[in-house]
């Protein structure tokens, strides 16, 4: 990127016109999960192709992070490279727009208040009483700025978490408000993305609660460029008609995002309704290439001319968002290798899941904490071990594997995991020597991207993929506090548990596996793969999971004929 003396810089956007840095603002009103995240990559995406895009999320709950959080209530923690617990629309940016993110892209209220607090001990302000406004705000338009001058974006994409009204949001509302002082009208957008509902039986499209939300947001001072409204089909022109007068905006300004089977296909979506070249005539800036959306495209006309079910195994089932990254890193296999995968879930509280694994062609164990539902995990393994169908387990799901094997192949009937038993007698799962001095809860834990060195021909989808770094080392997020206990490594490997990677620097276990003459597919890492799958790059034991589960249906369905 190259500055000028003003501070103007040339953009990507094929043209030598000096531009300044363009900031977009999304809100969401009247429900909660409409999918903000999804809308702003959607956005960010198009405009990835040819500028450099930063996505900030604003989160107004106290917490640092939402790392303590439980996953039934808030969802996926997704991780990033430095470690960081982020929201889960995070893994949407960077699914999106192709990037790794960072942990100062994730603004909390809770970062936010003990910045605050610091500042004012060191006497950063000069003696004056803090308060809300102007200090709270003039610090989130401050941390905006500097996130969008540390990563050198074009384009700063900021998600205001929460719907506008809630308490917790109101300082974030504020602040991206009085955002465009500073900036310039002419170098910021806002984006509501709100909901138009079609109640049962009436077959109307009912714009009121939009309606409700916009003059909300009037009243907090921001006055709406672009509408988008999630609806279960497309806005008729009455819809947009009423949105537009009400918002005091063009019906052109007005879009739809319609549910779909596929958050992959709503930049098409926004594309056909033309929502880049709005925005792009908006803030006076090239509108993008159309390169990355022609890629998914190719990608997502693939025909599913196959299909296979797939069992996520877990104890948070009621809330599928709890594992959004595996249902995801599964979405991306189904595109490449096009089939339909249905996936079932079983939650493993009780022991009445038997008879489901009998009609699934893949189990999935993902990663967990606690005690609940951990007998039921290890049953599910041992019978994807005996049963041949094809496995893989994530964090906590190798750990139980190598519990599973210990137990029923190498005779230590009472192997466990210090997280379930303390003080067990043949602990093959403990705490590093670290770990065990650790009082704090948050951020304590063995995460972010660290590399492993796997076994020469082993682990083959790294080897026949692309997400090798060199030769046999690679590179996966983590996020767990209990490692393998190194003296039973000899023991399961002697019966045929391989250790097919371990990590660069430590020598911990980080992959295992059965032979392919003993199982088709028995896979585990202690990593998370899932975090850093993509689309056009699905992460490669998920690869193998699909492939081996689709040639096991057909090994049932030659059966059958």
């Amino acid at each position: 990127m190259n500055f000028n003396n003003s501070g103007n810089y040339y953009g990507y956007g094929g043209s030598s016109e000096r531009i300044k840095t363009k900031f977009i603002i999304v809100t969401g009103g009247v429900i909660s999960g409409l999918g903000k995240g999804v809308a702003g990559a959607g956005i960010g995406f198009f405009f990835s192709s040819d500028y450099k895009v930063c996505p900030i999320k604003l989160d107004g709950y106290l917490n640092t992070d939402p790392g303590t959080m439980n996953p039934i209530e808030h969802g996926e923690v997704f991780v990033l490279d430095d470690g960081a617990e982020v929201d889960m629309d995070f893994g949407h940016y960077e699914r999106f727009l192709d990037i790794s993110t960072k942990n100062y892209q994730s603004i909390t209220m809770g970062k936010i208040f003990q910045e605050i607090q610091q500042k004012e001990r060191r006497g950063d302000f000069l003696g004056k009483t803090v308060q809300f406004v102007p200090h709270v705000t003039d610090w989130i338009q401050d941390r905006i700025l500097a996130v969008g001058e540390k990563s050198d974006a074009d384009f700063v994409l900021v998600e205001v978490g929460g719907t506008v009204g809630d308490l917790e949001n109101e300082l974030f509302i504020e602040g991206v408000r009085q955002l465009e002082r500073r900036v310039g009208h002419e170098n910021i957008i806002y984006v509501h993305l709100t909901y138009v509902p079609i109640p049962f039986g009436v077959n109307e499209q009912k714009t009121k609660p939009t309606q409700q939300s916009v003059d909300l947001l009037h009243k907090k001072g921001i006055r709406p460029d672009i509408i988008i409204a999630r609806c279960g089909q497309m806005l008729d022109n009455n819809a947009k008609r009423k949105i537009a007068l009400f918002a005091n905006i063009n019906e052109e300004d007005v879009f739809t995002s319609p549910d779909l089977d596929s958050i992959y296909k709503i930049p098409a979506i926004f594309e056909n309704q033309k929502l880049m070249e709005r925005i792009s005539k908006r803030l006076n800036v090239i509108c993008p290439s159309k390169r990355k959306l022609n890629i998914w495209n190719s990608l997502l006309n693939n025909e599913k001319d196959k299909k296979v079910k797939i069992a996520i195994v877990g104890k948070y089932t009621n809330l599928e968002d709890s594992y959004a990254s595996v249902v995801e890193a599964l979405q991306h296999c189904s595109y490449n290798l096009g089939v339909e995968i249905e996936v079932v879930w079983v939650d493993t509280s009780d022991d009445s899941f038997k008879s489901e694994l009998n009609e699934v062609q893949g189990i999935i164990v993902p990663g967990g904490f606690g005690t609940r539902g951990v007998e039921g995990k290890i049953k599910a393994i041992k019978f994807a071990r005996e049963n041949g169908i094809p496995f893989l387990g994530i964090c906590y799901g190798l750990q139980l594997a190598v519990i599973e094997f210990l137990r029923n192949e190498c005779g230590i009937k009472n192997a466990n995991t210090m997280e379930v038993d303390v003080n067990g007698e043949d602990l093959a799962i403990t705490l590093l020597d670290e770990q065990k001095q650790v009082t704090k809860m948050g951020g304590t834990m063995r995460l972010g991207a660290y590399e492993a060195v796997l076994k020469e021909s082993k682990i083959k989808y790294y080897y026949e993929m692309f997400n090798l770094i060199n030769d046999n080392i690679v590179s996966e997020r983590h996020r767990h506090r209990f490692e393998v206990n190194p003296k039973y490594v000899e023991i399961f490997k002697k019966n045929g548990l391989d250790v097919v990677g371990f990590s660069k620097e430590r020598k911990l276990v980080e992959f295992i596996e059965l032979d392919e003459k003993k199982h088709p597919y028995f896979v585990a890492t202690q990593a998370h793969p899932e975090l850093k799958s993509k689309l056009d790059k699905p992460a490669p034991l998920f690869y193998g999971l699909v492939k081996a589960a689709i040639e096991k249906n057909m090994e049932k369905i030659k059966v059958k004929l």
